[in-house]
């Protein structure tokens, strides 16, 4: 029997090769808890300078500048740009709509986060790749290569099907995640109650947000035809329809329109919008899509 798409292996060696030569960029500067590899907020001590400043009583002699001293008869404390850890979130909409296509977005989605969380990982970041809802709640806080095999334990044992709203779960991850940094929000949108709170939400958290959304080529152009009874999976509603050329060609548009109001909002917001389609290997998204767009380097 030949093995399905879901289980195949989320990274694959070749991949997590690549990976390893990748960064996330971030578009802001967060203070940090550990020494690691981003420049902070905090001046302290590295290779790269950052400024002077007048000693006072107390300051370490080390840091005196006495070339300047020679110069100047006065005393300057030189300054560096102190590297620390980065907070690097990634979220997975887990709602029974991203179980669709082949392979699935949800099963896509974990590829995403887990590629996004092992670039974190091997630059020292404090890495945290979660599911929206109650799943979310049990993910660990992950720092060093070493855990990638917890990471990829946790995404393996999530399932779909959690129907919280965007906004109730965004809300649920900050009020259990005070930090601030990178956050990846990696869903197909499709919530009627909207999208645009849960990303004001992040938004006012002042992380620095990415949304990479999710899409099948059978949801971008649908090949179905005739008499169709439609049910929504998350909550059962059903519509019967008949589907020919104009119903597509409507369907279209409107597709069209909604993605162009979400890069919209997104843009208005500094929020980088990536749209992604399931059919895209994930080894060109992570190495060439994402830093052709800037998200790595």
């Amino acid at each position: 029997m030949s093995a399905t798409t879901e289980s195949i292996p989320l990274l694959s060696p070749d991949l997590l090769a690549k990976l390893e030569r990748l960064e996330l960029v971030s578009r802001k500067v967060f203070r940090g808890r550990m020494k690691g590899e981003r420049r902070s907020k905090r001046k302290g001590q590295s290779v790269e300078f950052a400024d002077f400043r007048n000693y006072v009583a107390g300051d370490d002699l080390r840091l005196i500048d006495w070339n300047l001293y020679a110069r100047l008869d006065q005393l300057f404390l030189k300054l560096f740009q102190e590297e620390e850890d980065l907070h690097v979130y990634a979220l997975i909409d887990c709602s029974e709509s991203m179980n669709f296509g082949t392979p699935t977005k949800y099963h896509v989605a974990k590829q995403m986060a887990a590629a996004l969380g092992y670039i974190g990982l091997c630059r020292a970041d404090r890495v945290s790749v979660q599911a929206l809802g109650d799943q979310g709640r049990r993910a660990p806080v992950l720092r060093g290569r070493s855990g990638l095999w917890k990471m990829l334990q946790y995404l393996e044992s999530l399932e779909s099907g959690d129907n919280v709203s965007l906004h109730d779960a965004v809300k649920d991850f900050s009020l259990r995640n005070s930090g601030t940094g990178v956050v990846v929000l990696i869903t197909d949108l499709m919530d009627k109650s909207g999208y645009e709170a849960a990303l004001r939400m992040l938004v006012g958290r002042r992380m620095d947000v990415y949304v990479m959304h999710i899409l099948s080529p059978e949801e971008i152009d649908p090949p179905i035809r005739g008499d169709r009874r439609l049910i929504d999976s998350e909550d059962g509603d059903e519509t019967e329809i008949t589907i020919n050329n104009y119903v597509l060609e409507r369907y279209k548009l409107t597709l069209q329109s909604f993605l162009s109001s979400v890069k919209h909002f997104c843009s208005r917001r500094s929020i980088a919008y990536l749209p992604v389609r399931t059919d895209q290997p994930v080894d060109d998204v992570m190495t060439r899509y994402l830093r052709k767009r800037g998200v790595v380097r």
